[in-house]
This record gives C-alpha cells, sequence and structure tokens, in this order.
C-alpha cells in the first residue's frame, strides 16, 4: 500500500474508533432505536471484519464479505460486547436490542468463537437466573417470547454441545413437546434440533426421541418446519431412519397395507392423508372401494420433507412411489417451484439404474422442461448427474425441437449447455467432450468419498 492509502486507512479507523465512543456513551438509545440499533449491528460488523449484505431475494442466504481490519477493531469489539452484557436486560426484552445482540454473536461465532462463547454462558446465565413459577424453568417462558426467542434460536445455533446439553438436561427435558407444539416456541425448537444435530450424539438423540413420542401432534399442528428439520438431521443418523419414515408412512395413513406405500409420494408433497388425497370417504364416512384420481399438488414443506427424505439410505419407498407417477404428474412436479426441487434430489440421488427408470418416462417431457424456468433448472441437475449414454437418449429427444428450444428464454441456455449444436453436427466431438466430463466427475466423486 501507498503512503497515501495507509493515510486514509488511518483516518478511517480513527473516524470508527470515534463512533465506537459515541455510541458507547448513548449504547441503551441506540439499542432501542429502530435506526440506532441498525447502526450498531453494522458497527459490529465492521469491527468484525465480516459484513452482511442481504442478498437478493431469490437468494436464500445473504452474502457474507470479509474484509481486513486493525488490531484496534477487536479491542473496540471486546469494550463494545462488555458494554451490550452490561444492558442485558435490555437485549432480551427489546426487539431491537435483541436484533443487535444476535448479529453481535453471528460475527462472533464466526470471527471470535471464545467471545462467542463468554456472551453465550453470559445471556444464558441472566436468562436462567431470573424468578419464575416454582418448579417451571424460566428460560420456557423467554422461549415462547416473541422477542427472546430470536435470541435464542442465535444462541442455540452458535452454542457448543456442552451448552446445549446442559440446556436441555437442566430446562428443557420433558418439556420439549408442548414447546415443539406453541406457535412461537417451535422456531427455537427447531434451531435447537439443527444445532444438536450438526454437533453429535450427545444431546440430539434425546431431543429427537422425546419428539417422536409427540410425532403425529406436531403433524396435526401443522408444525411442519419441526418435522421436516428432524427428517433432515436423520440423514446423518442412519439407525433413526427407518424408525421416522415408518412414523411418516403412519402418520399419512399409508403404512398397512404395504400395498399403500407406493401412493406415499404425493401425500408427502401434498402434506394430506391418504383419504383426504384421495377423497376415499363419501359423505357418511364409509370408505369408497376405489380411491378418486386428482391432480398432484405440492406444498413449500412437502417439497422439503421429500428431499430430506431423498437422502437417507434406503430410498426404495420414495422411488417405487415415483414410478407409479404418470407423465402428467411428473410435468407437473418438474416444473412446480417447489416441486422441481424434489424430483431433482429424487433423480440426482438415484443409482444410475434407477435414474435411467424415470428418464425414461421423462423421454416426451424434456421439451416443455427445457422450456420452463423450473424444469430446465432440473434438467440441468439431472443432465449434470448422468451417464454418457442418457445423456445422449436426453439429446436425441430434444434435438428434433431446434427452432422452439432455441428460441425459447429458458430452454435456449440447455441448447448452449447440452451442446446439441455438436451433438447434431459433430457427434464424435460431442461424444468425446462428455466421456471426458464424465470421466473428470467420477475422478472427483471419487476423491469426495
Amino acid at each position: 500500500r501507498s503512503h497515501e492509502d495507509e493515510e486514509h486507512c488511518g483516518m478511517l479507523e480513527a473516524e470508527v474508533k470515534r463512533v465506537c465512543g459515541v455510541v458507547r456513551e448513548s449504547l441503551v438509545q441506540f439499542l432501542k432505536d429502530p435506526y440506532g440499533s441498525h447502526v450498531l449491528r453494522t458497527l459490529v460488523q465492521v469491527l468484525s471484519g465480516s459484513l452482511s449484505r442481504d442478498a437478493a431475494q431469490k437468494k436464500a442466504k445473504a452474502e457474507v464479505q470479509d474484509f481486513e481490519i486493525p488490531v484496534s477493531f477487536w479491542w473496540e469489539l471486546k469494550h463494545l460486547s462488555e458494554r451490550l452484557m452490561e444492558n442485558i436486560n435490555v437485549c432480551v426484552t427489546d426487539a431491537c436490542a435483541s436484533a443487535a445482540l444476535q448479529t453481535l454473536l453471528t460475527v462472533c461465532h464466526r470471527k471470535r468463537p471464545l467471545l462467542c462463547r463468554k456472551l453465550i454462558k453470559g445471556i444464558m446465565g441472566y436468562l436462567t437466573a431470573l424468578s419464575s413459577a416454582p418448579g417451571v424453568s424460566p428460560l420456557l417462558v423467554f422461549l415462547k417470547d416473541p422477542s427472546c426467542s430470536h435470541l435464542m434460536q442465535t444462541v442455540f445455533s452458535c452454542s457448543q454441545k456442552a451448552v446445549l446439553r446442559d440446556v436441555y438436561r437442566s430446562h428443557l427435558r420433558t418439556q420439549l413437546m408442548p414447546l415443539a407444539l406453541h406457535p412461537i416456541a417451535n422456531y427455537t425448537i427447531q434451531s435447537l434440533i439443527t444445532a444438536s444435530a450438526r454437533l453429535g450424539a450427545g444431546p440430539f438423540l434425546k431431543i429427537f426421541d422425546e419428539l417422536m413420542e409427540g410425532f403425529e401432534a406436531i403433524l396435526a399442528a401443522g408444525h411442519m418446519g419441526v418435522v421436516v428439520l428432524m427428517v433432515e438431521s436423520c440423514v446423518y443418523w442412519e439407525e433413526k431412519q427407518n424408525e421416522l419414515l415408518q412414523r411418516l408412512l403412519q402418520a399419512f395413513h399409508c403404512s398397512e397395507p404395504a400395498s399403500l406405500q407406493v401412493s406415499c409420494l404425493p401425500l408427502f408433497l401434498s402434506l394430506l392423508a391418504y383419504e383426504v388425497y384421495y377423497n376415499t370417504e363419501t359423505a357418511e364416512g364409509d370408505a369408497l372401494t376405489q380411491p378418486v384420481q386428482r391432480r398432484l399438488s405440492v406444498s413449500y414443506h412437502g417439497s422439503r420433507l421429500v428431499q430430506a427424505l431423498a437422502g437417507f439410505k434406503d430410498r426404495s419407498v420414495l422411488m417405487n412411489s415415483l414410478h407409479g407417477f404418470g407423465s402428467a404428474d411428473l410435468l407437473t412436479l418438474g416444473t412446480d417451484r417447489s416441486g422441481s426441487h424434489a424430483l431433482q434430489k429424487l433423480l440426482t440421488a438415484a443409482s444410475d439404474k434407477g435414474r435411467g427408470k424415470i428418464l425414461r418416462k421423462l423421454e416426451e417431457l424434456y421439451v416443455p422442461l427445457a422450456c420452463s424456468s423450473c424444469g430446465s433448472r432440473l434438467l440441468e441437475a439431472v443432465w449434470n448427474s448422468a451417464t454418457v449414454s442418457q445423456r445422449q437418449s436426453i439429446a436425441e429427444k430434444l434435438v428434433p425441437s431446434e427452432s422452439q428450444l432455441r428460441s425459447d428464454q429458458f430452454a435456449r441456455h440447455i441448447w448452449a449447455k447440452f451442446g446439441l449444436t455438436n451433438f447434431m453436427k459433430r457427434r464424435a466431438d460431442w461424444q468425446e467432450v462428455q466421456t471426458g466430463e464424465s470421466k473428470k466427475r467420477k475422478m472427483f466423486s471419487d476423491i469426495l468419498h
């Protein structure tokens, strides 16, 4: 850096430290004010060298930009943290102040883990020391509070295994079901499930077993976020997968007889029980002998449920159900904003043989899929995981519709990505490129596994 650059950096450093001094002096005022809270949150990020920018709406996560900071900023962050903890009572009860403390926890979790642990210890110490009804943990009150529940979600997400184990043993054991059914507290339970599954066996298996006792009640309450996260967490706990799948089949009334299991996929996607989806009961409540066929419907949480189940070791129940789909349902699923992600996960997770069976059913749908915003993304993902012979079959079905594909806003990218001009005019070159890509993909796959 030039002397001039260093001079500018020094001036900027001095200005940031001056802002820190002003904020510390009037901290409570900044914490409680909606605009002041945003200033404080941005200041915390700058001091940590980790600026988070809200991502475009299409993206699920905010983008984090890391940058180099002077050593003095770490001291400023430490002093600011101490002042925040001195005002923990405000941070717990005020929504704006709580958001500022959450930002501090999040950046420290990434950049200053020791400081993060100290903050969590202080927060939990304060919350659990407050008075409550005899025999009732004060933590239960805060988990149900609209403001503090958000803080607790962040605390769980940033905690070490020992903290989660202690929280479960001392405060949450036997209380998880009422919390999972609560309209606010169920979100903190979702964070607890995710954090404990990430950290390993200790608390997760106990949390899982306790929630499984009231699994149907959670489903009936419509708290699908809890259910989906239980399923997603089981991807890493193979011994729990079959138990959870059987409970899902029972809850959607397609477990017995075994012949009903082939209908599970539309039920999971729509989050409707068998008799509701297929309308198998008359107005008088009598069962109909023949289920009524209906158009496939897909819900957001239903799609996430299927995506999570696709990560299980044994996917045979799901794949058998998918094999029963007709062309109309496959097209609906492949072009639906949520459903396309579920179908993509099922296809890319399948074996080459299993994927081939579904691709044969999709052959007549490649063109309408390519001309859809969601379908084209699905088709590209399938292409990336397909064998050379499967790619050739896809290309053969697409090239007769050249003019339609090249003039469509979505399909023209598929045409270019799949090298279909080469496929028509220089087949040997195309084959060589695809074989090379396939070998490269297999090599990376072998390295990763």
